[in-house]
């Protein structure tokens, strides 16, 4: 048997963080068994579903890495085709015409609420023979018989509802559009999917599910049903708990894999392991180790997972990546091949690729401002001999390296009998107008002679400007 799953969400907004991790979980446990991964766009809710969202949805796929075998297959091509299955489940007896209107059962429900009886459908058109006058367009309803369905969910274990539980529902509106329990299992059987994998949200359709597959005599999936993700107050993960789009984490400056590293052990673990590979993950994953419970969103776990991937990222890559935030800044870069060299050194402490570029700002800016306390504390009268020497020693500095500019400063702090604070600090706030920034001799190296030197005589003419007032 080839392992078959699918990914299917809706076009109504964004991918979602839940629906990312659903997604991943499909394609892991897909990629681990040597299947077929299927994505499907459920767009059958034509006044919610828009083109924007569908393509969000691909873009959030791709960035992630999660690539498809099939698909992207959408629903709304396939209408007729469910309203066959509809029409085949009636003349066979598994559903019925239902002519009644929207004011009609909301009656119904009402009344059955106050004499303290649930409020389902009530079977009124379940034995009606002959079309009501008036109606030419009914409604299709799936008919519920007395029973039990019991089905073994691959997290949840073995799961059996009732189906007093269950009422007559509807699988085709009056307007001939079908509903999602009608249109999933028509598309998954279609598609010969073997295991469906999703949240536990769907646990009160699957039995509705089942039913229908067993009417149209078609193999029934196995399910796995996975526990919701909620936030820090243990709600449902939503807006007010942070960014729930998965593209707005890449706009936030996060790298791909620090995410999909993250949603895989948001439910699932593999020991005490944190810090998987995409390989180690297909390798490791199984649905045996995903947990019961729900998880919780920790923004600061990811946030240091995604501080460690960047560490770990050639510099070349990330370059590549920071220049699209560096322009969201106001920031342009006329040489690109200047980044991985500045990105070395910022990769050791940037925890997103946002803060990378705001930490490099000061690299392409034409005029740095000094900071007021950092010029008053450094950029005083008695250090312009140094940066004179300085000046001199570095325009005569051949390939402008880090080791070529550590000897200079190594040199000129011999001769003049000085620790390396007592210069770096204000060479630093020269460069940078500040007293952070990276080690000084790969910053200097990373701005280059031209800028290193103009910057410095600049701060030069500052300090003798100031002892001259």
């Amino acid at each position: 048997m080839t392992v078959r799953t699918r990914f299917a969400p809706s076009p109504t907004g964004y991918l979602h963080i839940g629906g990312a991790r659903t997604a991943l979980f499909n394609w892991l446990f897909t990629r681990h068994h040597g299947g077929e991964f299927v994505l499907r766009i459920e767009d059958t809710d034509e006044a919610r579903s828009t083109e924007e969202s569908t393509q969000a949805i691909l873009d959030g796929m791709e960035w992630l890495g999660l690539d498809y075998d099939e698909g992207p297959v959408f629903q709304s091509d396939h209408f007729d085709t469910y309203r066959e299955f509809a029409d085949w489940l009636v003349s066979k007896g598994f559903a019925y015409n239902c002519y009644c209107t929207q004011v009609e059962l909301e009656a119904r429900r009402t009344k059955a609420k106050l004499e303290g009886r649930p409020p389902k459908y009530d079977g009124t058109c379940r034995e009606r023979e002959r079309a009501r006058p008036g109606y030419e367009h009914p409604a299709v309803r799936f008919k519920i018989n007395p029973g039990k369905t019991i089905f073994k969910d691959l997290i949840k274990g073995v799961i059996a509802i009732d189906h007093d539980e269950i009422e007559d529902f509807v699988i085709l509106r009056s307007n001939r559009t079908p509903t999602y329990n009608l249109t999933v299992v028509v598309d998954d059987a279609g598609m010969q999917l073997t295991h469906i994998i999703r949240g536990d949200d769907h646990i009160n359709n699957t039995p509705k599910q089942i039913l229908i597959y067993e009417a149209l005599e078609q193999p029934v999936p196995e399910f796995a049903h996975l526990p919701m993700i909620l936030g820090a107050d243990k709600s449902r993960l939503s807006k007010r708990h942070g960014a729930t789009s998965v593209m707005a984490y890449k706009d936030m400056g996060y790298l791909p894999e620090a995410l999909v590293n993250y949603l895989a052990r948001l439910g699932w673990s593999h020991g005490d392991q944190e810090i998987f590979s995409t390989e180690e993950l297909i390798e490791k994953f199984s649905l045996d180790s995903v947990g019961k419970s729900s998880g919780v969103f920790n923004p600061e776990k990811l946030l240091w997972l995604n501080q460690h991937y960047i560490k770990e990222a050639p510099s070349a890559r990330l370059g590549e990546l920071l220049g699209g935030h560096l322009e969201a800044t106001g920031v342009t870069c006329a040489d690109p091949s200047r980044l991985p060299q500045i990105v070395g050194t910022l990769k050791e402490r940037a925890k997103t690729l946002v803060e990378m570029a705001e930490g490099a700002a000061f690299y392409f800016k034409e005029d740095i401002t000094y900071d007021e306390k950092a010029a008053a504390k450094f950029l005083t009268a008695d250090r312009a001999e140094i940066f004179t020497s300085l000046i001199s020693g570095l325009e005569g500095a051949g390939d402008f390296t880090e080791e070529a500019v550590e000897w200079v400063f190594t040199k000129l702090l011999e001769e003049l009998d000085l620790k390396l604070g007592k210069l770096a600090q204000p060479v630093r706030v020269a460069v940078t107008g500040t007293t952070q920034s990276p080690g000084i001799f790969e910053t200097l190296a990373a701005l280059g002679k031209e800028t290193t030197l103009k910057r410095l005589r600049r701060a030069l003419e500052f300090i003798n400007s100031n002892a001259s007032e």
